[in-house]
């Protein structure tokens, strides 16, 4: 999935949901079914929002969220769809890691162009 937009700045969240019994996955599957995951993605400044399945750990889920900005992750987490959220990692009893990370759109064009395959 490629950004919507060209972002000269974006946050983005790697959360790493991890759980017993397949817990992860099915928490991850819920956000999807119930809606919340389209409401997110619709929400101003969410660029991305999508869930990633490790290979080599069954009980792990990533999650990748980025938005444009503070301002509108701020927003996100003041939403009352954070409250939904927060339930469903309770049902499922998931614990987290979490990676922040700041874009700045920087590289060497033409280097990096010698190992991408586009």
């Amino acid at each position: 999935m490629k950004l919507r937009k060209e972002i000269r700045m974006a946050i983005t969240i790697n959360l790493y949901y991890t759980g017993t019994n397949g817990n992860a996955r099915r928490f991850a599957e819920e956000m999807v079914q119930s809606g919340i995951v389209h409401d997110i993605r619709s929400e101003a400044g969410n660029l991305r929002y999508e869930y990633f399945f490790p290979m080599e750990d069954k009980e792990t889920v990533l999650l990748i969220d980025s938005w444009t900005n503070q301002q509108a992750l701020d927003l996100h987490h003041a939403s009352s769809m954070m409250k939904r959220i927060t339930q469903l990692r309770e049902k499922y009893d998931l614990h987290m890691k979490v990676e922040r990370y700041l874009s700045d759109n920087v590289s060497n064009q033409e280097t990096d162009k010698t190992f991408i395959r586009e």
